[in-house]
């Protein structure tokens, strides 16, 4: 299983930027797909988390900016970040629970190869 995250880049405060995440492997179900964030000297943070039935869940800071979506049957997870701000700048990883097989219920945490965005001021 890979997770494989796209979409970073530099940009000036204010403007957007679009994440894009897919899953590829032998795959069963996905159940939550996420994304975090890791600022330099920072610990790692939730950035946003959606769940298969489309529930979603926002950090404080990006509520009302950030939107995250997924593609169920592409197995893709999306974030759409819009009025960036310096404190954004981090790298970002996609994170989903992956279940395997059948009788995996709880799946598995698996994590993408992080993508840079660094907003300007």
């Amino acid at each position: 299983v890979q997770l494989q995250a796209s979409g970073g880049g530099l940009v000036q405060a204010g403007g957007s930027l679009r994440l894009s995440c897919v899953a590829s492997g032998s795959i069963f179900s996905i159940n939550a797909m996420g994304w975090f964030r890791q600022a330099p000297g920072k610990q790692r943070e939730l950035v946003a988390v959606i769940t298969s039935g489309g529930s979603t869940n926002y950090a404080d800071s990006v509520k009302g900016r950030f939107t995250i979506s997924r593609d169920n049957a592409k197995n893709t997870v999306d974030l759409q970040m819009n009025s960036l701000e310096p404190e954004d700048t981090a790298v970002y990883y996609c994170n989903a629970k992956i279940r395997t097989q059948i009788r995996d219920l709880r799946g598995t945490d698996y994590w993408g190869q992080g993508t840079q965005v660094t907003v300007s001021s």
